[in-house]
């Protein structure tokens, strides 16, 4: 009843709009000095790549679809995909291992991701490459027994299945960290739950603990699968013909060195944007049921990184000083 007697903070201002409070939007100068000098500086530099004759680019768009070029980029991708598969595959085993009860389970998966995280990956695929000087002859049979099945080394490590194992070993390690720091965010009362319920580990792991471990998971993951596309440019030592290789054989005849590279990095960017985008929606896939942080579209989630964002303005005030006139 009281509430209903006090006059609304439009009534006693006086407004002239029967009783309405007009509310100015909250300038926001910095926001928009910001965006002037972003897009003033993506003028200069548009300006400089359409006016400078350096950068060839007719050579560049020549080369963009050559044949060479997108053999190249295909066993990019191949390489990308194979490695991080294998990466992933002995990541989760590492990462289970070191959370093992057996101690010396967790001490070797410990000692795996300490070396070959702390070795270069160039060295390593350089290792790999020149296995044979070590073992000529790799064998398998029973230890201390007779061998059941031996090759050559140069025939079986070929430059290929030495990419994939210095790529693939590498990318494990890395994976088994991120795949550690997934499975530890889940809440250990989700694990105590399903065995009151008389679940398995295996079904615990499979049902329980690594879809709620996804949401952590996904997005280094995403990271290192475009971290892992730009890194197969390292094979070209051991002379897997990638489209970085491929993109050197062209320019070491025609001395086109910087269109090339144009080239090649215009193909990079492509890719990666594709990865980025699945990414993104895998991201907000693993993510629909939380209803605390709703994920925008990708276009609103780019927009709104472009526009400067602009006060809401407030709803008219009642009568009764709530929104709307509503108590």
């Amino acid at each position: 009843m009281a509430n209903a007697e006090m006059p609304s903070l439009a009534q006693r201002t006086g407004g002239p709009d029967g009783g309405v409070l007009k509310v100015a939007r909250t300038r926001h100068y910095g926001q928009w000095i910001a965006t002037f000098v972003i897009i003033s500086l993506a003028a200069l530099v548009v300006n400089s790549l359409i006016t400078n004759p350096r950068y060839q680019w007719d050579v560049v768009f020549s080369y963009f679809r050559d044949v060479q070029v997108v053999h190249g980029l295909v066993t990019t991708i191949v390489l990308t995909v194979v490695a991080m598969v294998v990466g992933i595959v002995i990541g989760v085993l590492v990462a289970v291992c070191r959370d093992s009860r057996n101690r010396s389970v967790a001490a070797a998966a410990l000692a795996y991701a300490g070396f070959f995280r702390g070795t270069p990956l160039l060295v390593q695929l350089i290792f790999w490459f020149n296995l044979a000087a070590l073992y000529p002859v790799l064998s398998l049979g029973v230890p201390f027994g007779p061998t059941l099945v031996s090759g050559e080394a140069n025939t079986l490590i070929t430059p290929y299945v030495a990419a994939i194992l210095g790529l693939g070993l590498n990318e494990g390690a890395y994976m088994s960290e991120i795949v550690r720091a997934g499975l530890q965010s889940v809440d250990p009362g989700q694990t105590q739950a399903a065995q009151a319920l008389g679940m398995r580990r295996g079904q615990i792991f499979r049902r329980v603990v690594l879809p709620q471990a996804m949401r952590v998971i996904i997005p280094p993951t995403g990271n290192q699968t475009i971290s892992m596309l730009k890194t197969t440019s390292l094979v070209s030592v051991i002379a897997i013909p990638e489209v970085l290789f491929r993109v050197q054989e062209i320019y070491s005849r025609t001395y086109e060195v910087i269109p090339l590279l144009i080239t090649v990095s215009l193909w990079y960017l492509v890719v990666t944007t594709v990865l980025s985008t699945g990414q993104f929606y895998l991201e907000r896939h693993f993510k629909r049921g939380d209803t605390h942080s709703p994920e925008p579209s990708l276009l609103a989630a780019l927009r709104a990184g472009i526009v400067p964002r602009r006060a809401r303005a407030a709803a008219p005030t009642g009568p009764a000083g709530t929104e709307g006139g509503r108590a």
